[in-house]
């Protein structure tokens, strides 16, 4: 099969849509583009289609080009055969090709080379065809030589039989066969190193097959055996490899066959088996590590999808205890207003001087809403923010509050970014500044933080970091270019995830914002220095100009579709003046006299794509993420011991992971919804029913004061 033909299997995708969608890759076309505006030639395949693909692209041209190397390199040596190069082209992946060229591979010195090199290969062979009728101890004699350090028969036989054993482990079909066997009858084993209780006590003495030990298990025990408190192995019934080997190596000659049974065991317990445990276990890390992925991918995207908290002015609160809490004001814009820090913790305690601080700056700068984030000290302060809005609704006041994840705040509070964004404030304030503008604008706020640092994750630090990076950064500017950007008002950090602009682009188009002053029109983006019609191509839908006299500069239209737009409007009697005042929600109404397909013909443009400017024309400058839910404004508080069995709470959900999902339910300690208790119906993985962000309805199962676990149930 050809790539185009593999991809268009794997994925259950039209093979002309592959054909397509590599074409304007190799063109210099990012995902983004490709799926919002080249609808028609990828027949609407979405953003994570396009990115399995692109991905999925990438290996097996990688897998294409080891194929070609080693066939080379085969060929150099003068060992090539036609069925050597057609089980080399028939490999579906690169541990195959890898043991295909096994034998062929230039080797360390070991035991089987230090052999050859005292001329024993010619001994290894005769026991290896098992075709020899004579005298067997004769032979031998021939090859004990003193100089070559081979003096006796028996060690001139312990060398052909190294030898032997180094060919029996080259093979790639014996190899193949042992790998299945394996991954279908091997079993993982784990016994701990330590008496003393560690998060991996369930590993001490523990089994699980290959083929069903789930993925974020395999994690676990490799980050137990990296801390050296589990040591951990692949067992098996050796003696049906060893059947195996012998029905594929013996030769039926009894006075050879000896030394072969002799190579097979060593041959398995010193070459094979340990190389293919390896393999086995890298095999598991790298699907357990895939599935991580996915998980932290979808938990991110949803993260970053949050609908933002806009209109408000918002008191950005990062609890502490010994120095305090760190007090932020922002206007509705996000723009910092003034500083505090108070001290309503121990040891100071002081919740007198707390309230009547945060009274004065809620009432001076007219704050409807406080962030507070969820780190230490939270519980304490969480506490002073109730009594602080109950007295201030007395006074005819209505304040609420919202808890935010505050993961990687510290991260981003002292980064190089931070210091440039507010280079007169303290690290600490920076921190309550972003806790504040993760309410305002969840996107803009946490795409300034390395995404592994933002907590939603299920063991992101035992992941490859290369691999966890690429795939968070497609995620991260797949959602960015979803929701679009205000080119007059981002940062470096948000624009540099538009499609078509890298950092150093990012950056002019700040130094152009600062020194000629705001766009005034998209095509005034061909003017940033290093953005070329290329790079205009790419970006320029994602990037609203809302000062623009141009009205659909404010839309998610792409330029190249302005006068399908305009005509559109023309047919259905719209102007454009009708476009600013944003008064086309009645569009759907006047096309009902006219088919989609007519339309689509007379504007001189296809169906998908006629289809999005409509929607975007309905409703000019829409954010996706206000579709989405609100986060839970909160007013008073509750504690763990107030929670009883049976309790029905509204919650948040914070975290995903394989096995639950992790809801803030207002008692500081999250509660845990195990998948059995998510559906009266069988539940595949919990990202199949909720995703970070959702408001869900829970009951309270069981609480564990003491653990600090709650138990929840979605199953009302």
């Amino acid at each position: 099969m050809t790539i185009e033909e593999k991809l268009s299997k794997e994925l259950s995708i039209g093979l002309n849509q592959v054909i397509s969608v590599i074409e304007m890759l190799d063109e210099g076309n990012t995902v983004p583009f490709i799926a919002r505006y080249r609808k028609e030639r990828t027949g609407g395949l979405n953003d994570e289609v396009l990115r399995k693909l692109s991905e999925r692209l990438i290996y097996i041209r990688s897998l294409e080009e080891k194929k070609s190397d080693v066939i080379r390199l085969i060929e150099e040596q003068g060992k090539l055969t036609e069925e050597i190069k057609e089980s080399v082209l028939k490999s579906e992946t690169l541990t195959e090709v890898e043991d295909i060229y096994r034998p062929f591979r230039p080797k360390k010195r070991t035991r089987a080379t230090m052999a050859e090199e005292k001329g024993l290969k010619p001994l290894a062979r005769l026991i290896w065809k098992g075709n020899f009728n004579g005298d067997f101890e004769v032979e031998v004699n021939k090859f004990i030589n003193l100089e070559k350090e081979v003096p006796s028969k028996e060690l001139a036989i312990q060398g052909a039989m190294d030898i032997i054993s180094e060919i029996i482990s080259d093979e790639a079909e014996f190899r193949k066969w042992i790998r299945n066997y394996l991954q279908k009858e091997g079993v993982v084993e784990t016994k701990g190193n330590s008496k003393e209780p560690t998060p991996y006590e369930m590993y001490y003495d523990y089994r699980e097959t290959v083929r069903t030990i789930p993925p974020y298990r395999i994690l676990a025990i490799n980050r137990g055996e990296k801390e050296k408190v589990l040591s951990v192995k692949i067992t098996s019934m050796e003696d049906n490899i060893i059947q195996y080997l012998e029905r594929k190596c013996l030769k039926g000659n009894n006075v050879t066959d000896i030394y072969i049974e002799e190579s097979i065991k060593d041959s398995l317990k010193r070459l094979i088996y340990p190389s293919i445990e390896r393999e086995i276990r890298a095999e598991l890390t790298e699907i357990a590590e895939e599935r991580a992925i996915e998980i932290f991918k979808a938990n991110l995207k949803s993260l970053l999808m949050q609908s933002p908290v806009k209109d408000n002015v918002v008191m950005g609160f990062d609890p502490g205890f010994r120095t305090g809490c760190k007090v932020a004001v922002l206007d509705e814009t996000g723009k910092f207003l003034e500083k505090a820090t108070v001290y309503p913790t121990a040891p100071q305690n002081d919740v007198k001087g707390t309230i009547k601080k945060l009274k004065e700056l809620i009432l001076k700068h007219d704050v409807n809403v406080i962030s507070l984030g969820n780190g230490t000290a939270s519980r304490e302060s969480e506490e002073i923010i109730t009594l602080l809005i109950n007295e201030i609704k007395e006074e005819g006041k209505e304040v609420y509050y919202v808890i935010v994840s505050e993961a990687g705040a510290s991260v981003y509070s002292a980064s190089e970014l931070a210091a440039k964004e507010y280079p007169d404030l303290d690290v600490t304030i920076r921190g309550a500044i972003s806790i504040g503008r993760r309410l305002q604008d969840p996107l803009a706020e946490l795409v300034k933080i390395d995404p592994k640092s933002i907590g939603v994750g299920q063991y992101q630090h035992d992941i490859t970091p290369k691999k966890l990076d690429e795939s968070l950064k497609g995620i991260v500017e797949d959602v960015v270019n979803k929701v679009g950007v205000d080119l007059n008002i981002a940062t470096p950090s948000l624009l540099s995830y538009i499609s078509g602009v890298n950092l150093a682009v990012a950056q002019n188009i700040v130094n152009y914002r600062e020194e000629i002053g705001k766009f005034s029109s998209r095509k005034e983006l061909l003017k940033v220095k290093r953005l070329g019609k290329k790079a205009f191509e790419q970006c320029a839908g994602f990037l609203r100009v809302m000062e623009s006299k141009e009205p659909l500069d404010n839309t998610a239209v792409h330029p190249e579709s302005y006068n399908s737009a305009k005509k559109l409007m023309d047919i259905l009697g719209y102007k454009l003046e009708d476009l600013k005042s944003g008064s086309l929600k009645d569009i759907e109404e006047r096309m009902k006299d006219t088919s989609i397909e007519d339309l689509s013909e007379k504007v001189g443009v296809g169906i998908p794509t006629l289809m999005d400017i409509i929607k975007e024309l309905k409703k000019p400058g829409r954010d996706p993420r206000e579709e989405l839910p609100k986060p839970i404004f909160k007013t008073g508080v509750m504690d763990i011991n107030q929670l009883k069995p049976g309790m029905l709470l509204t919650g948040t959900v914070r975290n995903v992971s394989d096995f639950g999902a992790f809801v803030d339910i207002g008692v500081h300690q999250d509660g845990l919804v195990h998948k059995s208790q998510m559906s009266e119906k069988f539940v595949k993985h919990p990202l199949d029913i909720v995703k970070v962000g959702d408001v869900i309805e829970v009951k309270v199962l069981e609480v564990d004061e003491k653990r600090k676990r709650i138990g929840l149930s979605m199953k009302l």
